[in-house]
């Protein structure tokens, strides 16, 4: 008997601080930073974010995504024999913070570690998680996208501070004998590690080199429209589907305009894309499963409907899962 995975819960989390872009625009000026509403949501479609406040961690955020997941799947935690965690902002060195989280979460004993992908790490997480189920070597896994990424951000710079936000995404990922991941699509080049870093470290106990997010967004938006339609049109090839079988694609939320040129390209129309980006603002690994989360939520996303969640990010590093609801 073939074995398979299938999402059985979603659910995210969004710290209570939101910022508009006039907030933003506002606290940018007195540092004497210029930008505007205007600029920001015509370059970027956002019209506000969500910021965490401090000392609360990225397993915090996971924490409250998860236990939404958990109880939309029906599912006590201590029954998951899988955690993994996409984030690039995890709250220590080490241990990992899927370890955290399964602390907070009271369920020791089964596999938990973070995979680390920056944007496309959910993408990344979901395929090694699906992997795994279908091997055996899980049944009941929980996938978590969590960042809080306003504390790599360099409020200097206004190309790059208006466009991320914090928040986490969950979903239960299930053994079944019938599929629901359906494919699975994973790149990655190196050469391209400078477009889109934080180059930074910890050493002696002091920052080596720069601990802020540095962006070349020319490069970055030339690069990733074309790496998703790569990887979306594989995943699709692989299931025998086209971009019209689509029922909703679900893009890394980063910015409107690679969203909607991508899914120009593969033929689904607009009403058929998920959009958070404009409340969300860039939320790195946490985007996809939080915008998934939303979709099911408002009753957009049903059962056995076809869903395409694509990724691209820092890496570089790009994805594809195909998957029935």
């Amino acid at each position: 008997m073939s074995r398979y995975s299938r999402i059985a819960g979603t659910g995210s989390y969004l710290p209570p601080r939101r910022i508009t872009n006039a907030q933003l625009v506002k606290d940018l000026g007195e540092r004497g930073v210029q930008t505007s509403d205007d600029w920001i949501v015509e370059r970027t479609g956002i019209k506000a974010r969500h910021f965490a406040e401090d000392g609360s961690f990225s397993s915090d955020l996971a924490l409250n995504a998860a236990q939404n997941a958990l109880q939309a799947a029906g599912i006590a935690a201590a029954d998951l024999d899988l955690i993994i965690v996409a984030t690039s902002t995890p709250d220590m060195v080490f241990p990992s913070t899927a370890c955290i989280l399964q602390g907070k979460l009271n369920a020791p004993g089964c596999a938990a570690f973070d995979v680390q992908a920056v944007c496309s790490g959910f993408i990344y997480a979901l395929t090694v998680a699906d992997a795994m189920i279908r091997a055996g070597s899980a049944s009941k896994a929980l996938v978590v996208g969590a960042e809080v990424f306003s504390r790599l951000l360099d409020f200097q710079d206004r190309t790059t501070c208006v466009l991320f936000g914090d928040g986490a995404g969950a979903v239960v990922l299930i053994a079944s004998e019938t599929p629901g991941i359906l494919a699975c699509d994973l790149h990655a080049d190196g050469s391209h590690t400078g477009i889109l870093c934080v180059p930074g470290h910890v050493s002696g106990g002091g920052i080596m080199g720069d601990p802020l997010l540095r962006m070349d967004g020319q490069a970055v938006f030339k690069l990733a429209v074309g790496v998703l339609d790569e990887a979306a049109r594989a995943v699709l090839s692989k299931a025998g589907k086209t971009g019209e079988d689509v029922d909703w694609m679900i893009p890394h939320q980063a910015n409107i305009r690679i969203m909607q040129s991508a899914a120009r390209k593969l033929k689904v129309p607009v009403e058929k894309v998920v959009v958070t980006v404009d409340q969300h603002g860039n939320t790195s690994a946490a985007s996809v499963p939080l915008a998934l989360d939303a979709a099911v939520r408002a009753g957009s996303v049903k059962k056995d409907q076809l869903v395409l969640l694509e990724a691209v990010g820092g890496g570089f590093a790009w994805g594809a899962v195909l998957l029935k609801f």
